[in-house]
């Protein structure tokens, strides 16, 4: 994850440092023996293995403790086993890596101190002793974080999660998110294909490889993850425990995830009627996460007139995958994409990557955007793993590397190096105009990027209203972020005549502001507090500006009190406007 130093800038050029990871050798080697191991060099197991050897497993992501079981295992001359067995460990948690921690493995530093203590090798297999951290642990706040992080993975724990899904959300999002948040997170990792609680198969790690430590423990690490697969369920949808009391299962979901309609489609024809309260003006759009638990959607559509949600994924938009559903009375028919189409592939969004991708990562699109990007670290395990691979790298390698890129959106920017998405490019995918966000922290682009709408999904929706509102709109914008709704607008040529925004955080307003200044002639407003946002000023601005053709909200996950304003607001715009 990006550290608090703002200044931080990725490089995309240049070659990977060099490493000191193993190298990873003769992939055709028998499997690792349950007998008493001899290298080349006849030394058995319980020696000490060289220092050197146990830092670059270190440095490619994996706890020292876990590493020095492993060597005790089954040796340590046939690296690509042992590999193996390190993912194994990986996969199947801490059970099968005979309790050694794992809440560690990502965030595991290259340039750890170099003092583990190798006299006592053939010491208790529980000896006390922790993984040194990565993280700055001299700051004074740091037990306190660490305090508030096992807190919150062992909440998660106990609805049902794996310590390293809780311990990755926790990564993505940061120790202060909510639990609620750090659910929607891990549930949307799922979705994209990254459960690290995978079946062994799609390691690849082969009968053949399994033979090798003796049939009884075949059995035993099988079991192993059968379990946890009936533990934790088998997919996106698995049971989970409640959310605050209330049950906390996903809404169910269409596949593919298209709405009511898409800009491609020919044939397909989707009818709704709404009832009459609903129907607008005002129009109004209240968007959030798909993968929100299914009280919240039942309550969003509850509390919005019992309308129908519109589930989308924006991939079938751009190169990027969003899936969100949005509650709204607009029409849905007749509805247009904006111009110009965006690309749809990342090869056709950044051609110029294509000169370093390999052959092995098949992706075609990026997965849905984090308001944080993978740490140098992180690069550097990828990197230690690739620079001592074969090429192509061995299956384990090449899954370890794919999960990485897949979480954290990485493509490829030399030989065997990786790097995140810069602001910009986050930027075009998501349809704003280049440097929109340009002016506030480089952590702060990331965090409003990965929050935002992605524009040419929105435009899509509101495209129905150009024809209604040719002399333009009024707009009221609750939780408007960095401007999706307005940038979708803009682009399809509805003048906004005023828009009210309400947005906390002072770097968006500052962003909407900077964007409007050079290319809007009406009026904006903002607000910071949507609770000053009373009835009675509601009815002061319809006075003054007309009544509000559209209402634009929206929220990730569980935000109860933020979306009772918004119900709030949307009934007082419309008690105002029933009295014009």
């Amino acid at each position: 994850m990006v550290g608090s130093d703002d200044s931080f800038e990725w490089e995309s050029d240049g070659e990977a440092e060099p490493s000191s990871a193993p190298a990873l050798r003769n992939m055709d080697a028998a499997g690792p023996s349950t007998f008493v191991h001899q290298d080349p060099n006849g030394r058995a197991n319980g020696e000490a293995p060289p220092n050197s050897l146990v830092e670059g497993y270190v440095g490619m992501g994996f706890t020292r403790e876990m590493v020095v079981k492993g060597i005790k295992q089954i040796g340590y001359s046939d690296s690509n086993a042992l590999l193996e067995l390190l993912l194994t460990y990986k996969a199947l948690g801490d059970e099968a890596a005979g309790n050694c921690s794992t809440s560690g493995l990502i965030s595991q530093s290259v340039e750890d101190d170099d003092d583990f203590d190798f006299e006592n090798w053939d010491g208790d297999d529980d000896a006390d002793g922790r993984e040194p951290n990565s993280d700055d642990s001299g700051h004074e706040d740091f037990p306190q974080e660490m305090s508030e992080k096992d807190n919150k993975i062992k909440s998660l724990v106990n609805m049902g999660f794996a310590e390293d899904e809780a311990n990755r959300a926790i990564t993505r999002c940061g120790v202060d998110a909510a639990v609620c948040v750090l659910v929607d997170s891990i549930y949307a990792s799922q979705a994209a294909g990254n459960c690290s609680y995978m079946n062994l198969s799609e390691y690849e790690v082969t009968d053949r490889g399994f033979d090798s430590f003796g049939v009884r423990k075949k059995a035993r690490l099988m079991e192993e993850s059968k379990k946890k697969m009936k533990h934790y369920g088998s997919g996106a949808q698995g049971s989970r425990s409640s959310l605050d009391g209330n049950h906390g299962e996903l809404m169910w979901l269409p596949n593919p995830m298209v709405g009511f309609n898409l800009p491609t489609d020919r044939l397909r024809s989707v009818t709704r009627s709404l009832p009459k309260q609903a129907i607008g003006p005002p129009y109004f759009y209240y968007e959030n996460m798909a993968r929100a638990p299914k009280n919240v959607w039942k309550e969003i559509s509850r509390s919005l007139y019992g309308i129908e949600p519109e589930f989308v994924d924006s991939r079938f938009f751009c190169a990027a995958a969003r899936e969100s559903g949005c509650v709204h009375n607009l029409p849905i028919e007749k509805r247009s994409p904006l111009r110009p189409l965006p690309p749809k592939t990342i090869f056709e969004a950044f051609p110029h990557y294509k000169k370093w991708w390999p052959t092995w990562d098949r992706r075609e699109q990026l997965n849905c955007f984090e308001t944080r990007v993978a740490s140098p670290n992180q690069i550097k395990q990828i990197e230690c793993a690739l620079v001592r691979s074969s090429n192509p790298p061995p299956l384990t390698v090449q899954k370890y590397v794919m999960d990485q890129c897949r979480e954290w959106n990485l493509v490829w920017v030399g030989k065997n190096k990786v790097a995140p998405l810069e602001q910009d490019e986050m930027e075009y995918l998501h349809g704003f105009p280049r440097n929109h966000t340009r002016g506030v922290a480089s952590t702060k682009r990331y965090k409003c990027l990965g929050d935002s709408f992605q524009v040419d999904t929105v435009g899509y929706h509101f495209s129905v209203l150009k024809d209604m509102y040719p002399n333009g709109v009024n707009v009221l914008s609750l939780f408007t972020g960095i401007g999706g709704g307005e940038v979708a607008l803009h682009r399809l040529g509805i003048h906004m005549k005023t828009v009210i925004s309400v947005e906390i955080s002072e770097d968006n307003r500052r962003i909407l502001r900077g964007w409007w200044d050079q290319t809007q002639t009406g009026r904006l407003i903002e607000i910071a507090d949507v609770k000053s946002l009373t009835n009675d000023r509601i009815a002061s601005f319809i006075g003054r500006f007309g009544r509000f053709d559209l209402v634009i909200g929206g929220l990730e996950g569980e935000q109860p009190a933020l979306f009772y304003h918004y119900c709030r607001i949307l009934k007082a715009v419309k008690s105002a406007t029933a009295r014009i």
